[in-house]
């Protein structure tokens, strides 16, 4: 193929055989009793499937117990999550693909039924009009409590740990989820951020936690293997900010003096409209040094367009990864996709998980 998304390229310092990037999606499948480890066969064979894409992002992986947001979601901080990706790791490795862990805080996006009975934190104590999915049903998210500033260094440990254990596990970097309402977020976006310390107010004092969590996972494991998730003009889990441009453009700037490998860009809403305004995304892939990753609603012509004109470095894939095990040769061949089921995205079992065909199989 001559198209350049089928090319090989690097990221920061990992090598990656094309463009096709496959985005973190929450699957809801790690074995919630034995403390929200991953890697069991069915969990193995997800990634192992989808191991064509050039680069994996995993699901969203909690660096705490509290930072838990959805039922079933792994975690990166204990010694059994660890051993439970090694597995998900080595066969990714194995299939010929590079996987980087998106590492998370939900902050106030929960429910103290997903957090051992602890009430949400965040940056200011204002609640987000969500439901948080427990397994007592559908419940409001109840009001956050806000940090007191000694607990900030706290959390920031919690992310270098994980960029650590990430690292342990076998994979080949993090990346921070810096995007869609969660706790990097909610520092960062006025909407959420009340703070009248050191921590909010200006735009410089709200990305001081962004950043202090980026120099933290740089320091442990080097900025080449490090990527951050942004999402400047996404409503996700009732967040807005003032002044998008301002605040994002300013942190761009920042990154681009710590030598990142990527960011993963949200254009527009996450799974939604990409024409949002607020937020000048040509600026940001000239602006930022590094690999940028174009996310939201991309089709085959899309990706091959932005690769092609320069207007991104590599395209991300969510739902039609989720249907699609085969996806870069379905798109290399402009071969039919399946179709995601989206009652199957979060409910346990195989099913809608590693059942979906690839093309040979349909033949």
């Amino acid at each position: 193929m001559t198209q350049k998304l089928f090319q090989p390229t690097r990221i920061g310092d990992i090598d990656v055989a094309n463009r096709v990037v496959m985005a973190p999606l929450t699957r809801s499948r790690a074995d919630e009793a034995a403390g929200d480890v991953p890697g069991s066969p069915m969990n193995i064979e997800y990634y192992r499937q989808r191991s064509n894409a050039g680069l994996i992002i995993s699901e969203g992986t909690q660096v705490s117990p509290v930072g838990k947001g959805y039922m079933a979601t792994p975690g990166i901080y204990s010694d059994a999550q660890v051993e439970g990706w090694k597995p998900i790791t080595q066969a990714v490795h194995d299939a010929g693909s590079k996987i980087v862990a998106q590492i998370w805080h939900v902050g106030r996006v929960t429910h103290p039924n997903l957090t051992g009975g602890v009430q949400p934190i965040a940056p200011s104590a204002v609640t987000p009009k969500v439901v948080a999915y427990t397994h007592e049903g559908k419940v409001e998210a109840p009001e956050p409590r806000a940090l007191a500033l000694d607990e900030i260094k706290d959390i920031v440990e919690e992310y270098r740990r994980g960029a650590a254990n990430a690292i342990r596990a076998g994979f080949d970097g993090i990346e921070l989820h810096g995007a869609n309402g969660y706790l990097i977020d909610q520092f960062l976006r006025d909407g959420a951020n009340k703070r009248t310390d050191e921590y909010g107010g200006s735009i410089e004092n709200r990305a001081r936690f962004a950043l202090e969590v980026v120099d933290a996972v740089v320091a442990e494991i080097g900025a080449g293997r490090v990527g951050i998730r942004l999402s400047p003009v996404t409503p996700a889990n009732d967040l807005a900010d003032s002044n998008p441009q301002a605040v994002f453009a300013y942190l761009i700037e920042e990154l681009n003096k710590r030598n990142i490998a990527f960011i993963h860009f949200i254009e527009g809403a996450t799974g939604g409209p990409r024409d949002i305004p607020g937020f000048d995304f040509a600026w940001a892939r000239k602006a930022f040094k590094g690999t940028y990753i174009a996310n939201n609603g991309y089709t085959r012509e899309m990706a091959i367009d932005a690769v092609e004109s320069g207007a991104a470095d590599a395209v991300a894939f969510g739902r039609a990864y989720i249907a699609n095990p085969d996806l870069v040769q379905r798109l290399k061949l402009n071969a039919p996709l399946n179709t995601p089921n989206p009652q199957t995205f979060y409910v346990p079992g195989e099913a809608g998980y590693i059942d979906y065909p690839t093309l040979e199989q349909a033949a």
